[in-house]
């Protein structure tokens, strides 16, 4: 009888221990990026600087073109940019600011991921000498290819 006793101790200890690690994997979302980018761009490197600085681990590939990575994930053409990320999952496109893709970790949307379209002065990577920032939208990607606006930046007071 004790045997069994310290038997179902032991499996529901291990399970309970079990739950809980489930529970911080779950609250702290991984923030391992791969970024694609063309051997061109030294913008690409500036952003990739400020998600190192918010706390990302980063990986870099160049490579010569980036429509494939993006159509892959399903992200339309209209809103391509200088570079891609993956991370968690989702896909981030352009100059998409490290707290947005913090934001994404952690409310999990069903999407395609974030998309930055152009290269707007002031966003992370695109800063000018002279502090000028121009007003820009981070887009949820919708699977549909739609997108709805996750967040606005530089916008007038």
């Amino acid at each position: 009888m004790r045997l069994q006793l310290n038997r179902r101790l032991l499996l529901g200890a291990g399970f309970f221990l079990g739950l809980g690690g489930t529970a911080c994997a779950q609250s702290a979302p991984a923030r391992n990026l791969t970024v694609y980018k063309t051997p061109t761009c030294p913008c690409c490197d500036g952003w990739i600087a400020h998600m190192r600085q918010a706390g990302f681990t980063t990986t870099v590939t160049v490579l010569p073109d980036l429509q494939p990575i993006r159509r892959s994930r399903g992200l339309p053409d209209a809103l391509a940019s200088c570079h891609t990320g993956l991370v968690g999952g989702y896909l981030v496109e352009g100059h998409v600011p490290a707290q947005d893709v913090i934001r994404l970790l952690a409310e999990r949307p069903t999407a395609v991921g974030l998309a930055v379209p152009g290269m707007p002065l002031g966003s992370p990577g695109m800063e000018t000498p002279q502090g000028r920032k121009d007003p820009y939208e981070t887009l949820l990607v919708l699977r549909s290819g739609a997108t709805r606006v996750f967040a606005r930046h530089n916008q007038p007071a």
